[in-house]
């Protein structure tokens, strides 16, 4: 399984790089907006209230106040949220999804997984160690983003630490990681990666969409609760990691996880494109 790790964390390079450094000066540029914010925050407060609710609700995770009505911009958590965190999971939820989604089947769309099941390893060390690569490559790219914020704070007012800082960057890594193993498990289920992508992806900005509106729209909560960006603590993870909520996260993969194994294990490897998938209830027919 080591060189199945070796081998699929190296390809993940270049991603993290990208990614990572991107994120990396999006940091840099974020905390040292901060002294300006301090020193004016209810200009910023009165400036931030005149956008439309919809749109500050897109670009927040104000409900997780104690209340609503006494936000401060100053606030490191809502500061942090507002300017860093809560739009993460919408970008680096396409990080998770490709790569979750192309974990197994990417290497079967171009003909390359069979050769690789031919030699003496099993189905589930493959998927294990390509699995673990994909869960590092993302914890790459998180300690990069981690860095672009930590970095730039000593010569910031911002009062956080290096330790809390990195709270918000775990309950990311949940749902990076749930949503990344879903992608998993519809490619064992999807007939092309693409589909399994297209799938997790949608419902990935359903759920971003669906708890940002149900901020402003009471009606709204009582299905939010199935949404898993209802469980994303964003920039307010600073004040205190709710382990039950990061535990559901982290719950779902590993079950997600498990039924693609299953499903991996009992399908059958393609040797060409796409055009030899039929869909899971499809029988082929015989030869003649």
């Amino acid at each position: 399984m080591a060189p199945i790790f070796a081998r699929a964390l190296a390809q993940y390079r270049w991603q993290v790089v990208g990614w990572g450094g991107i994120l990396f000066l999006i940091g840099l540029v974020t905390i040292p907006a901060y002294d300006v914010v301090k020193q004016n925050p209810e200009s910023i407060r009165k400036m931030v209230e005149q956008f439309p609710p919809e749109l500050l609700a897109l670009f927040s995770r104000m409900d997780q106040l104690p209340d609503l009505k006494k936000w401060d911009p100053s606030d490191p958590a809502v500061f942090l949220d507002m300017n860093f965190f809560a739009f993460m999971p919408l970008i680096l939820g396409v990080f998770g999804v490709l790569g979750g989604s192309g974990l197994l089947v990417s290497d079967e769309e171009n003909g390359t997984l069979d050769l690789v099941l031919a030699h003496p390893v099993r189905r589930t060390s493959v998927l294990v160690g390509r699995l673990a690569a994909f869960v590092v490559a993302t914890v790459g790219v998180l300690a990069l983003a981690w860095l672009g914020l930590v970095v730039p704070m000593r010569g910031s007012s911002l009062p956080v630490g290096w330790g809390p800082s990195l709270l918000p960057f775990v309950s990311l890594l949940g749902v990076l990681l749930f949503y990344g193993t879903l992608a998993l498990l519809f490619s064992m289920l999807l007939p092309a990666r693409r589909l399994a992508a297209m799938a997790a992806g949608m419902l990935l900005a359903a759920a971003y969409f669906l708890t940002a509106l149900a901020q402003i729209n009471s009606g709204l909560k009582p299905i939010a609760r199935f949404s898993p960006l209802e469980y994303y603590q964003s920039g307010y993870a600073i004040q205190g990691l709710k382990l039950t909520w990061l535990g559901g996260l982290l719950a779902a993969s590993a079950l997600f996880t498990v039924l693609a194994g299953w499903r991996f294990e009992r399908r059958d490897i393609r040797v060409g494109g796409e055009g030899n998938w039929r869909w899971p209830w499809q029988t082929r027919k015989p030869r003649a």
